[in-house]
């Protein structure tokens, strides 16, 4: 059996002391015994879906994973959504795949994208799994004709604990906190199941319509004609579980940008223009043109998707690149238009710092460069240090709460590999003896954490461990 690592052994090699991400005397928290993880899969028979390219991959990166702890926890939490979360079925000959987030029983348009998006490159190896990915392209396009304002679904028309909210709740959602990524990421999702597979098979007239719905949508949130349809609010003590001032939010100024009642989070925002989420716009209007223009040759819905990414992106450099005291060139996180900026981050995608794995700036991108230093550092509000590592958080889960979201996306987004095996092994060190991702953990205790059962986070692990061993798999095998 291997021994475990001494503690200044452990932070020479992960690289943390040069990093700055431990100093002397820093003690990391770690569980369980080398030699001795079984898997925490469920057994065959009561998994939800099963992809043979999917096992083979697990086999296939894991073999070259030298660490017994690090290995487990890649089997335990790439097949998670697949294992545990996915319903499949075909509905009048089409594949339909609702799925649901983990320990709360209903679909999130951003979740359900992020959750299935990791097994995207395996696509064309396994028909059974291109055609669940195909199916939650598919339910999400009913989704979005349903209600596009809505972030959550239910399985059918079962109503909802929130359907005391103000707002115009439907018996089929589960929620319905405006947001403006929950409209990008189906997108993200379809281009990229149709650039990986080619099949145009789900952009039937229903998708084109969602599409449509989806731009006048995000036109009716430039509010350049008063508030529009949209107003939220929830009889609660969290102030940030519901919107200021009727529902609408606080004023703006239409310069040109999106409102989003509510970060990818499920907090409200402050300032109504979410620079992530404006920013993960540009990109997904963009992907929306090319795909109107190449599948369903309408050159005037793709003119439109164009002229309104490029309006956006020119509010968000005019109105949201500012000169921090400190670090420069930054973008700000949250702006009205007035002149006022919030200056953070959040764990949850979009984020700051998830900029380029969205595809939305380069990684060599200055402005990007500055607003990564301030993210990751103290005057970012919702950046957590203690005993037992350091990454972001944010008002969701609480001061002190860090979430491996943004541990997660730090490595993805990083080329260097001292930084990235910082962050494994922060990743490796806090999973508390269960195998898998949680939602946040405290600061100086991983035990303390939330949500045990958290697809996202697992399954984009599991995307972090696939990219390492692809581009840097040198790190693995120490």
């Amino acid at each position: 059996m291997m021994a475990m690592p001494t503690r200044n052994e452990f932070l020479k090699t992960s690289g943390l002391l040069a990093l700055g991400l431990a100093t002397p005397g820093f003690t990391y928290a770690g569980t369980g015994k080398l030699g001795q993880y079984k898997s925490k899969r469920p057994k065959v028979s009561d998994r939800k879906f099963i992809s043979k390219a999917v096992e083979d991959e697990i086999e296939r990166v894991k073999k070259d994973i030298a660490d017994e702890k690090l290995a487990w926890m890649f089997e335990n939490c790439y097949p998670n959504t697949l294992d545990t979360t996915v319903n499949y079925q075909v509905i009048d000959g089409k594949p339909d795949t609702f799925v649901i987030t983990g320990d709360i029983d209903a679909m999130w348009l951003r979740d359900s994208s992020a959750q299935v998006w990791p097994y995207l490159h395996l696509a064309n190896k396994d028909k059974k799994l291109r055609n669940l990915l195909a199916g939650v392209i598919n339910r999400q396009t009913k989704c979005i004709l349903i209600d596009p304002y809505a972030n959550a679904f239910n399985a059918g028309p079962t109503g909802s604990p929130f359907d005391s909210d103000h707002t115009k709740m439907k018996p089929q959602l589960h929620e319905r906190k405006w947001e403006v990524d929950s409209l990008c990421y189906p997108i993200r999702l379809a281009h990229g199941y149709w650039k990986t597979t080619g099949d145009i098979s789900p952009f039937d007239n229903n998708w084109h319509k969602a599409m449509q719905t989806v731009i006048q949508t995000f036109k009716q949130q430039q509010r350049k004609d008063g508030h529009g349809p949209y107003a939220f609010q929830r009889v609660t003590a969290n102030p940030t579980d519901t919107v200021p001032l009727g529902g609408y939010g606080n004023p703006i100024v239409p310069v040109g940008m999106i409102c989003s009642m509510f970060r990818p989070s499920d907090d409200a925002t402050i300032y109504p223009f979410l620079i992530p989420s404006n920013l993960f716009a540009v990109v997904s209007l963009r992907q929306l043109a090319e795909m109107a223009e190449n599948i369903f040759i309408d050159n005037a819905f793709a003119v439109e998707c164009r002229g309104l990414a490029d309006e956006v992106e020119k509010a968000v450099h005019q109105y949201a690149v500012i000169n921090h005291l400190d670090y420069g060139y930054i973008y700000a996180y949250e702006v009205d238009g007035f002149g006022n900026r919030l200056f953070m981050d959040d764990a949850n995608v979009p984020s700051l710092l998830s900029l380029p794995y969205l595809q939305c700036v380069k990684s060599d991108n200055d402005v990007y460069k500055n607003t990564r230093k301030f993210v990751l550092s103290k005057s970012n509000p919702y950046f957590f240090k203690g005993d037992a590592g350091e990454g972001i958080g944010g008002p969701h889960e609480g001061l002190n709460m860090i979430w491996p979201l943004s541990i997660i996306m730090r490595a993805l987004t990083s080329d260097d590999d001292k930084e990235i095996t910082g962050c494994l092994q922060i990743l490796r060190n806090t999973e508390a003896g269960t195998g898998f991702m949680h939602e946040a953990f405290n600061k100086d205790n991983p035990d303390k954490f939330t949500r045990k059962w958290f697809a996202w986070a697992n399954t984009l692990f599991g995307e972090l461990i696939i990219k390492i061993h692809k581009e840097q798999p040198q790190l693995l095998k120490v």
